[in-house]
């Protein structure tokens, strides 16, 4: 793909880039940096999904690699002129170029990435750079997995969904969300607006805290 293009002069004044702007090249110099680095990574998250039909996400980029190829990761990054920051979370790192976010994840929902897992991503053009895009499946998957008490917010997963959804495997996201109650709940959402093929057949109501009729 050629060298990483030279990092940007510090923004001042009228020369600033705009948010959108300096957020789609941060995450072209990511991509660049780590193909010429040959360390094997996907495109996820918001992007991951705009670049397969969803609407394009605002707050930040992100990116997946093994946990293994981490060090590699920053080294790279770090030379392709970003600002590399290890938060205190445990499952990634942070890059920033002109104040825009890029998160690079080596741990979703709990569980090493693997480079199986990377192999899994199709080559996409994303913003005139080919890069592994996450599949559809995965990136739904994902979201919703990680969807819990303290954070359960439908309103940008929906358009997500909506967009993806015949690129989706929903009987393999159903099976990967039999435990989480939050995601169940957005999945009998999406049957039911008809997102999945399977308007009313999936889910049936448990029993509440008490049987019915009892007054406990």
């Amino acid at each position: 793909m050629g060298a990483a293009p030279p990092p940007l002069p510090v923004p001042t004044g009228a020369e600033t880039p705009d948010d959108r702007a300096a957020l789609q090249d941060g995450l072209r110099r990511t991509a660049v940096a780590l193909l010429d680095a040959q360390i094997p990574f996907a495109l996820v998250g918001g992007y991951a999904a705009w670049a397969r039909g969803a609407p394009e996400p605002s707050h930040d980029a992100d990116f997946a690699v093994a946990e293994e190829d981490v060090d590699a990761a920053r080294a790279a990054l770090a030379a392709a002129g970003l600002d590399v920051q290890q938060p205190a979370e445990n499952w990634l790192f942070k890059a920033y170029h002109h104040g825009q976010l890029i998160d690079v994840i080596f741990r979703m929902v709990g569980e090493p990435v693997t480079h199986e897992q990377l192999a899994q991503a199709d080559e996409l053009e994303v913003l005139a750079v080919r890069m592994p895009v996450l599949p559809a499946t995965d990136i739904i998957s994902a979201k919703m997995r990680v969807l819990g008490e303290h954070y359960c917010d439908f309103t940008w997963l929906l358009p997500m969904a909506r967009a993806l959804r015949e690129q989706i495997d929903w009987d393999r996201v159903s099976t990967e969300i039999t435990d989480q109650p939050y995601a169940r709940a957005f999945l009998f959402l999406a049957d039911e607006l008809g997102l999945t093929g399977h308007p009313g057949e999936r889910m049936t109501a448990g029993p509440g805290r008490t049987g019915p009729g009892s007054e406990e």
